[in-house]
């Protein structure tokens, strides 16, 4: 194959399968609550992401297969490092046993995905985007979030959420590598898994209906926004339960925004 298209088995073998087991994150789980999850604007963003969103979307070109794998990452370093600080913070301790079994595989998963990205990412000609820093609190909105279950969980299925429309939003930017789009959709699976048990551990339905958050309240919304739509017309309850809708990156980055420092 030409050297400007890799495939994505030609970067690192094996890397998803032999670093963590799918299975181990699905365990039954109970827990509800409610947690506030800011949803601002783009302008929130530190110079260098809001810098990288406009360059990403601007009208020509549309974002490079690096931009794209970029902009994955971004959101990868923040689950990956979100789990990790969690398990090793004052809120694991409050976990039952199947919320505990399960955000630990969740994190093996982020991991992989972490290091499956900075792999792919050079073999595109490119340089993996610097690590950013991260306040979970967002700002002390969320103060708690490491010692406090209902607020941990409820942020990490606001990340999840999230994440899984922002796979989809990408979808078409890398469909002319099929190996990208493989692997793309691989790791899209796999967030949609994370998604539906962190809902059921909540309390919440594995699924989405119309733009509903749930017991998450209205600063949650930009995470849900378009959910009730089905190919941009209004569905019914159950049509929009059976397709999710995407996310642009700028809605995406914008979600994230107070939550990323610098």
């Amino acid at each position: 194959m030409d050297q400007n298209h890799p495939t994505i088995e030609k970067i690192e073998p094996g890397v998803l399968a032999r670093n963590v087991s799918r299975r181990g994150a699905i365990r039954e789980g109970v827990g509800a609550g409610s947690a506030v999850v800011a949803g601002l604007a783009l302008a929130s963003l530190p110079v260098g992401l809001a810098s990288f969103a406009r360059k990403a979307y601007a009208q020509a070109p549309a974002p490079s297969i690096v931009d794209v794998l970029n902009f994955a990452l971004t959101l990868e370093y923040l689950e990956d490092e979100f789990y990790r600080t969690g398990l090793a913070a004052a809120v694991a301790a409050t976990l039952s046993a199947p919320e505990l079994t399960t955000i630990q595989q969740v994190s093996k998963h982020e991991t992989a995905h972490v290091r499956f990205l900075t792999a792919a990412i050079p073999a595109f000609g490119g340089t993996p985007v610097t690590k950013p820093t991260f306040d979970f609190t967002a700002g002390g909105a969320f103060a708690d979030v490491f010692s406090n279950r209902v607020t941990f969980l409820a942020l990490a299925q606001t990340f999840e959420d999230t994440g899984v429309r922002a796979y989809k939003g990408q979808a078409g930017n890398v469909a002319s590598n099929d190996g990208v789009l493989t692997a793309a959709l691989q790791i899209h699976s796999v967030e949609a898994r994370h998604a539906s048990q962190i809902r059921r551990l909540r309390g919440q339905k594995g699924w989405i209906t119309n733009n509903e958050r749930g017991d998450l309240p209205p600063q949650s919304q930009a995470t849900y926004d378009g959910e009730e739509t089905v190919n941009g017309g209004i569905g019914s309850p159950a049509v929009t339960e059976a397709f999710d809708e995407p996310l642009t990156m700028e809605q995406v980055l914008a979600i994230a925004g107070p939550f990323i420092a610098g």
